[in-house]
């Protein structure tokens, strides 16, 4: 999530990743979609929580790409002691169902994001290079839900609009750090928001840290949502 560094990659200039998944056939399609990236490198495979965590402690790699329903330990358990023993470990979650309450529990667990299983292999590409940069990435297909689940888990003492009505951004952010709030809500990347701004990408980093530190907001998941519920999407 936003704060934490940028995921350090191997002696090549790859992006390494850990794929888990307890069905062979997902993984292998998933392996078969790294393998023709360029600058990613497949350097694991797991069935279960328990043999991602003990995988991810042995190869550290940049990436985790983590199932949520699995027997024995689950993707969640699992992200949780993943991210306890690295802090900068990046765990995609990945989730068949809109409404898996559990892959957003990952988020909760120290996620960076989550991605439904039936993306096109472009968007999986594009989220792990995403999380490794150190951002945080969620689905737009999932932010209703996100929004259902974690209504009311905002800064007490805020407005809360409807999404449908419309809404400015607070006064307490400088008029710049408005306009990143608003592109955040919108599910830009922090490369996305520099382009539009015409900023360099790390002052937009700057402005994004900025912004969830005044608004008491925990990360740009959290963003999203306060987007949402304070009618700026």
């Amino acid at each position: 999530m936003e704060g934490q560094t940028k995921a350090m990659m191997d002696d090549s200039g790859e992006i390494t990743v850990l794929l888990v998944d307890d069905q062979d056939l997902i993984r292998t399609g998933m392996a078969m979609v790294l393998g023709a990236a360029p600058g990613l490198r497949l350097v694991g495979e797991a069935s279960n929580g328990q043999e991602a965590v003990d995988r991810d402690q042995r190869l550290r790699p940049d990436v985790v790409v983590m199932d949520v329903r699995m027997p024995g330990l689950d993707g969640i358990e699992a992200t949780r002691r993943i991210v306890a023993a690295r802090p900068l470990a990046r765990v995609l979650i990945l989730t068949t169902f809109d409404l898996d309450e559990y892959a957003f529990g990952g988020l909760n667990a120290g996620a960076s994001g989550f991605l439904l299983k039936d993306a096109p292999p472009s968007e999986l590409v594009a989220a792990i290079r995403t999380v490794a940069a150190g951002e945080a990435i969620v689905s737009p297909r999932v932010t209703r839900s996100l929004l259902d689940l974690y209504r009311g888990t905002l800064p007490e003492g805020s407005e809360v609009r409807h999404a449908s009505s419309p809404g400015q951004p607070p006064s307490v952010l400088s008029e710049r750090e408005q306009e990143v709030l608003v592109l955040l809500a919108h599910g830009r990347t922090n490369g996305e928001i520099a382009a539009e701004l015409f900023l360099a990408e790390s002052t937009v980093k700057t402005h994004v840290g900025r912004v969830l530190a005044k608004l008491g907001l925990r990360d740009r998941v959290h963003a999203v949502i306060y987007g949402y519920e304070h009618g700026l999407v």
